[in-house]
């Protein structure tokens, strides 16, 4: 299995950036399909983002779209979602999760590890 470790998250103002990152261990990383999900306060996790195996491909839900960007380094291990012009909706607690199948897309209950998560906190 993979350990899933993010990092990077913390307050900022709108209009503001942060670039989160996740750091996995164990088996190896470019077997998985990867993506970022966020869970605002009081509401559903939702998905973010996705990348596929290379890092060639990658999708993304309309209210990022534009705004965040993900990408992974297979070199070292880790995921990373680069978020810009960030608001206050914004404000959540991002996951990283993976796919041992190596797809990439899909709901929350179609990936098999999941990291601790990282608050992002963007005031207004």
């Amino acid at each position: 299995q993979v350990q899933l470790v993010e990092s990077g998250g913390g307050l900022v103002q709108a209009g503001g950036s942060l670039r989160l990152s996740c750091a996995a261990s164990g088996r190896t990383f470019t077997n998985y399909g990867l993506a970022w999900f966020r869970q605002p306060p009081g509401k559903e996790r939702e998905r973010v983002a996705g990348i596929n195996k290379s890092g060639g491909s990658t999708d993304y839900s309309g209210s990022v779209k534009g705004r965040f960007s993900i990408s992974r380094d297979n070199a070292k291990n880790t995921m990373y979602l680069q978020m810009n012009s960030l608001e206050p909706e914004d404000t959540a607690v991002y996951y990283c999760a993976a796919r041992a199948d190596g797809l990439w897309f899909g709901a929350q209950g179609d990936y098999d590890y999941w990291g601790k998560g990282t608050q992002v906190t963007v005031s207004s």
